[in-house]
This record gives C-alpha cells, structure tokens and sequence, in this order.
C-alpha cells in the first residue's frame, strides 16, 4: 500500500473521511495539484523556509505529498523577496476531509470554491458533484493559471474564475453552499446574498488574536438573519484583504507616557489552550499578539506583545510577571488589561469550548457573535 492509500484508510477508519467522499479523495490524489517546488519550514534559513524540488529531493517532496500535513505552496504572495511568510499552500488531509463534511452536499448541489489555491479542494468537489456543479475562484492570477492547468491535467473542468474571493463570483449564482479554504473575519455580503436560502457556508474565521475557528452558517432569506455555530478548531491562512497588520519589528519607543504594573496573570495563560485564545480575541478587537526576546539572553527577557492598529502597544514579561515593571502598556488602550479582563470572562463562563460560540449575520452585513445562543451575544 503506498504512502497516500494508506492516509486514506487511516482517515477513513477514524471516522474521517465517510464513504461519500472516500472516492473523490481516490481520483484527486493532493499530489497530483502541487507544484514541483514546495516550501518546508526550516529555522536555519533567512525566511523560515527551505525550497524542497521534485527534481532536486524526489524522496523529500513525496513525503511531504503524502502527509497528513500542510504542505507550503508559495511565501510571501510569490515575491522574491519578503519577510518569510506563508501564503498558499495545500491543506492538512484530514482538515479538507473534515471541511467537506460540514459542508453536507448532496448530488446536484453547486459549490463555490473561494481561494482555489492549488486546485486540489476544486478537484475534490468536481469528482463529488461534477465539473457543471463548481465554480472556483482565486485572487492570484499566477495561482489561478497553474490550479488551471492542473485541473484541466487531471480530469477536472470547473469553472475557474480569477478575482477577489470576497466579491464571490455572481455570474454563476446562487450556489446551495460556498467553501471557503482561507480565513475571514467578517462574513462577505456577497457570499450571503450569492447563496440559496438555507444553503451553508463553512469557512475558517477568526480574529487578529486568535486565527482559529471553522464556521458553518446557514443563510437565512434575503430579509431575515443567517445562524451559524464554530464546528471546530482550524487555522488557514487569511484572506488577503483580511489579513491583520504583521510588524516586522518591534514599535518605535512610544511618545505617550508608559503605564508600568506587575500582571494580574501569568502571561501563559493568554494563551493556554485554543479555546481560551478563541474567547480572549473575541473581547481584544483588533489586538493581535507576538513573542519577542532578546536572543543574548531569553530566558529572562521572553515577553508577549500586544498591538493594534491605532498606535496602543503592550508587553508582559513572563519572567518575573509579579514585578511592578513586568507589564508595559501606552497608548489610547490598556491591552494587557483587555486580555486579561477577557481572560476572566471565559473563566467566569466556565471555560467554553469555542464549539459553544456561534455567529448571526443580519441582511445588512452585522456580524454578531454569541456564546451558546443568539440571545447572548459577545460584546
């Protein structure tokens, strides 16, 4: 048995991967839609990452085709030159499987498939439903050619279409659901208004602080609101217009005075487990986090960072988090104090689960996010 029949009977005796989508998963193997050169993660080169060829390491390249792993198709949107940072890739098997599930198709049912990627999600449907049944859209012109020519290669003839996958793609509308394989933060319009009454739309979403949810919404009539629940804890990459500010370096030395305190809390504990992180970014709006230290010394200096987009900045030191200098905070907000309170908040609800979470989105566009029940909204 080679190396991705044998992922497919292990995914499919944990339950994985069902029956209804056993034989897509067999005629769209995910090697079939990767480029020949790919991207391992490597802390010993500049970006992160090392250029793994077909050509070059055919043992290294099909190993990581054949994992239950994500597998890095491009960095830094196909720059030559940037920070380091994962843009495209081929998801986890077992996440795509699971994605798939949650979207609930049956025969006839068309699909939008937002963020084609490689081509390989596209392929899956089409061998599910049929080429006439899906419509696949991505916002990279270069990405968009290449999962082209790879479909049309192995078999497959969904209707590729290159624009923002924000806007959806209206010609082929309505669908009876909309796959998303990149993270939102706030439902797009278009994808409501572009998809059949009680038709679903599964889609990673998160915030700048915890990039972490799988939501699936069923969309409501065209005047009344559509209701969803987080099914599962994932993280994809963002869309790109929703993706949160990444500084490259730490802030410049704010002008505003600084707020010095010890913290309330150990600083682990902002992020002790993916559901706790899942309800502090739904309290922190825009706050996103970091890790830094000074490479001379990082056991004593290792700190999160905390920032926004209006200029606040906060730092907690996990080393001696009690001393009255181990919190720093400047600017209109009081960061580590936000991410505490929210922190206190989870604890006060009994730790839920972000599978308790869920989201409404009003005809206008609201997003409101609930914990259990619509009656009892996030704020």
């Amino acid at each position: 048995m080679d190396k991705y029949a044998q992922l497919l009977a292990e995914m499919t005796a944990a339950g994985t991967l069902g029956t209804e989508w056993r034989s897509a998963f067999e005629r769209a193997p995910r090697s079939a839609f990767l480029p020949n050169a790919v991207w391992t993660p490597d802390p010993d080169e500049p970006t992160g990452y090392r250029r793994t060829t077909l050509a070059a390491d055919p043992e290294g390249w099909w190993a990581l085709a054949n994992a239950d792993d994500v597998v890095v198709t491009q960095v830094d949107d196909g720059t030559a030159i940037g920070p380091g940072v994962a843009t495209s890739s081929a998801s986890v098997p077992t996440l795509v499987a699971v994605m798939l599930r949650h979207l609930d198709v049956v025969d006839g049912h068309t699909v939008l498939d937002v963020g084609t990627g490689t081509g390989w999600t596209s392929a899956l449907l089409c061998a599910r439903l049929g080429d006439h049944n899906v419509t696949t859209i991505e916002v990279d012109p270069n990405l968009a050619a290449e999962a082209a020519h790879r479909l049309r290669a192995a078999g497959f003839a969904p209707t590729c279409a290159v624009g923002d996958g924000l806007a959806g793609w209206p010609l082929d509308a309505p669908y009876d659901r909309i796959h998303s394989t990149a993270a939102v933060q706030r439902i797009p319009l278009p994808w409501l208004r572009q998809t059949r009454p009680g038709g679903v739309i599964v889609t990673p979403w998160g915030t700048p602080y915890a990039n972490a949810g799988l939501l699936r919404l069923t969309v409501g009539a065209p005047d009344a609101a559509s209701h969803g629940r987080f099914v599962d804890a994932v993280s994809f990459m963002w869309m790109r217009a929703h993706r949160p500010d990444v500084p490259t370096a730490a802030p410049a030395a704010p002008t505003a005075p600084t707020h010095l305190s010890p913290s309330a809390i150990d600083p682990d504990l902002a992020l002790e487990t993916v559901h706790a992180a899942f309800a502090i970014g739904l309290r922190v709006p825009g706050v996103r986090y970091q890790h830094r230290w000074d490479p001379a010394d990082p056991s004593t200096t290792y700190r999160i960072q905390l920032t926004d987009a209006a200029g606040s900045l906060a730092t907690a030191r996990h080393h001696r988090w009690q001393a009255p200098d181990a919190v720093r905070q400047s600017g209109p907000r009081r960061l580590w104090d936000e991410v505490t309170a929210a922190r206190s908040w989870w604890l006060e609800d009994g730790r839920p689960d972000l599978t308790r979470f869920g989201v409404t989105v009003d005809p206008d566009g609201t997003q409101t996010v609930w914990l259990d029940d619509p009656d009892h909204p996030v704020t």
